[in-house]
């Protein structure tokens, strides 16, 4: 334990007991060698002494004390000073005052009567040594009433002194205590408070519940004695389509609920940028946060970027109407509450994206579904039910007119090939064991023989030598299905002669274009409608680029035919870069 840990640990009055104790034990050999006393037995007994006083102080470090302790200590010391006394020459003994460490103790423990009751009993103990030493000499006992008057009036003095002191004390402390009380239970639950909301903040994956946490949280933190401030203006706000929108806010007008903030300006501007806390003085004159009506009475705001890497999410912005209110400690609180919400955000987003692709993904298995089904209705469904519909014909004409029902079975067995044929390329389709085995381009390559042969359409690949052996297993299927329904829209719609499919790579993309010289069509106004259709084949095309951290480009006029692109980045550079810009070259 140190001397800082012992000092903190001692009442101020036992550690002035133990300096005193100390000083005096110092003392004793010192007096003694200047007059020729100090001989081996005294040294003995102040080293014995000396021990013994290292073990009150240790116990008094420790709390352990009893209410029996300080008439213990004084009395063991009353023994050690008549030791002293006794070893260095009894009445002629320069070290009578030692009787006052027993004094000092007894006074500092239990006050006056304590110090005065054991001043006596040194006196009547100092009486009958000396007595024992000189026997028959009355005389000795005037220099000894003179010891005893002065040991009585030090003892009488040090313990008024001590009961002033301890009286003083105990009001002083019950006067603090009773003015931190209130306070320190406040701050207590004000931090409990943080706490709990903190810990709630991290658990919760509901994104809407964590923008409204995030201003809960900074709003106990900055409350002075249990109560929030009422004029602490707050919000949260959020990147949409490049613009920061409202997410969540405390006390904004409902005319602010709608403001847009672009982030080119001013105090959001300089946060963003950054990355670090940005003060306004006038919130009035910031270009940008002059547009909030609820800002205009605020001396002072704060904003804070909510910053991820090279993602900006948003905004955390406090205002209020003192201007010296955004303390260094403020501000550092602040900060630490953002980076906390920003995890939040972050895992919030994260999970609602998850629910979102789940979401998109059993949408775009239930389109494959509705499409197998309309595709079996229009090719093989309608293929057999004529199958079955010859051969009952030719049944009839096998007695009238056997030649014509001979005719008629070639055309339902030419009928049954070509059903043959659709069927397998429906199976094909839904899952091509070519590209699993030879990969995306031998798969393309079968896809456009078997649109040829069952459909009659030309479509030619081009593809770059090594362009798809970049691209997972799993990216590659989506591409190929991405590219099937692409020839399959062109095939039906565009009237096209000719459909070309290319694959290459580009500055950190794998590149996919189905192009066609049909008719074309308005992308526009397709995309205006396109939910109320039947079909979701663009929507689809879209989901499954999603699925790959693609992009998916439509280019298309009336009459020019039309052009559909899939990027693909290779890296997380090109990903982070498509995400950034939404332009992947």
């Amino acid at each position: 334990m140190t001397s800082a840990q012992i000092r903190a640990s001692l009442h101020p009055i036992d550690w002035v007991g133990l300096s005193l104790r100390w000083l005096m034990l110092a003392a004793l050999p010192v007096v003694a060698g200047l007059v020729g006393r100090l001989g081996w037995g005294l040294v003995i007994v102040l080293v014995l002494w000396a021990a013994f006083s290292l073990a009150v102080g240790f116990f008094q470090a420790t709390g352990r004390q009893v209410w029996w302790q300080g008439w213990v200590v004084a009395g063991i010391d009353v023994v050690f000073a008549l030791a002293v006394i006794g070893a260095s020459g009894s009445l002629g003994s320069p070290l009578w005052w030692s009787l006052l460490i027993a004094v000092v103790q007894a006074g500092l423990a239990y006050g006056m009567v304590a110090a005065l009751a054991l001043t006596a009993v040194g006196v009547i103990a100092s009486a009958a040594l000396v007595l024992a030493t000189v026997p028959g000499d009355m005389d000795v006992l005037v220099p000894l009433g003179l010891y005893s008057g002065g040991l009585m009036l030090a003892g009488a003095s040090l313990g008024w002194l001590t009961e002033q002191a301890r009286d003083a004390a105990p009001k002083e402390e019950r006067s603090e205590a009773k003015r931190d009380t209130p306070m320190r239970i406040g701050e207590r639950e004000q931090i409990r408070t943080v706490f709990q909301l903190a810990s709630e903040l991290n658990a919760t994956l509901n994104y809407e519940r964590v923008l409204e946490m995030a201003l809960d949280l900074s709003a106990k933190a900055l409350a002075e004695e249990g109560h929030e401030d009422e004029h602490l203006v707050s919000a949260l706000l959020v990147f949409s389509n490049e613009e920061l929108r409202v997410a969540s806010a405390r006390r904004l007008t409902h005319s602010d609920l709608r403001v847009t903030l672009p982030g080119d300006e001013g105090a959001v501007e300089q946060a963003l940028r950054s990355g670090e806390p940005a003060l306004s003085s006038d919130p009035t004159r910031d270009p940008e946060l002059t547009r909030l009506v609820a800002l205009h009475n605020c001396g002072a705001a704060l904003v804070i970027p909510l910053v991820v890497g090279l993602e900006a999410y948003g905004v955390l912005l406090f205002a209020h109407p003192r201007p010296d209110y955004f303390t260094e400690e403020r501000g550092e609180l602040l900060e630490a509450i953002s980076h906390q919400a920003m995890v939040a955000l972050q895992n919030a987003r994260l999970y609602r994206d998850l629910e979102q692709e789940k979401e998109r993904i059993t949408d775009i298995q239930e389109e494959a579904r509705r499409k197998l089904a309309r595709d079996l209705h229009d090719g093989p469904t309608q293929s057999i039910a004529a199958i079955a519909m010859r051969v009952n014909f030719a049944r009839r004409l096998m007695e009238r007119d056997p030649k014509a029902a001979s005719d008629e079975l070639f055309k339902v067995e030419d009928l049954a090939r070509r059903t043959t044929k659709e069927i397998r390329h429906m199976l094909f389709t839904l899952r091509p064991l070519i590209l699993e085995s030879q990969g995306l381009v031998a798969a393309l390559n079968q896809l456009a023989d078997k649109v040829r042969e069952t459909h009659g359409q030309n479509v030619i690949v081009e593809a770059q030598p090594g362009s798809a052996e970049q691209l997972e297993l799993g990216k590659q299927g989506v591409v190929f299905f991405i590219a099937e329904e692409a020839i399959n829209n062109a095939r039906k719609h565009a009237e096209a002669r000719h459909i070309w499919v290319r694959l290459r790579m580009k500055e950190g993309f794998f590149v996919l274009e189905v192009e066609d010289d049909g008719v074309g069509f308005n992308v526009g106004a397709v995309d205006t409608n396109y939910e109320q259709r039947g079909s979701l084949g663009m929507v689809n095309m879209r989901e499954r680029a999603e699925l790959v951290s693609g992009m998916l480009r439509i280019d298309s006029s009336e009459g020019i035919g039309t052009r559909i692109t899939i990027f693909v980045p290779l890296s997380e550079e090109s990903a982070e870069r498509l995400q950034r810009t939404g332009m992947p070259l």
